[in-house]
């Protein structure tokens, strides 16, 4: 399985064996956990936005005729 190496300070790594201390499990397994967690909401937010933009360009022509002062201009228009 591929590793990586991080560097921490001091204190982040004091913090790091505290913590892990109070959970009952090893720095290794908190770090994992933590990359973990925000891998899977990084997923989750990209997802996210792909729905809502997908949902936008569905709705565009609602969003225009109800926020008509949000357009930007078309081409030729002045702005």
């Amino acid at each position: 399985m591929p590793a990586l190496n991080v560097e921490f300070s001091e204190r982040e790594l004091e913090d790091l064996r505290q913590i892990a201390k109070e959970r009952g499990t090893s720095m290794k397994a908190l770090v994992r956990e933590a990359a973990a967690a925000d891998i899977a909401r990084h997923r989750a937010l990209e997802e996210g936005a792909e729905v809502f933009r997908r949902f936008f360009a569905a709705h565009a022509d609602e969003f225009a005729a109800a926020f008509p002062g949000d357009e930007p201009p078309t081409e030729g228009e002045a702005a």
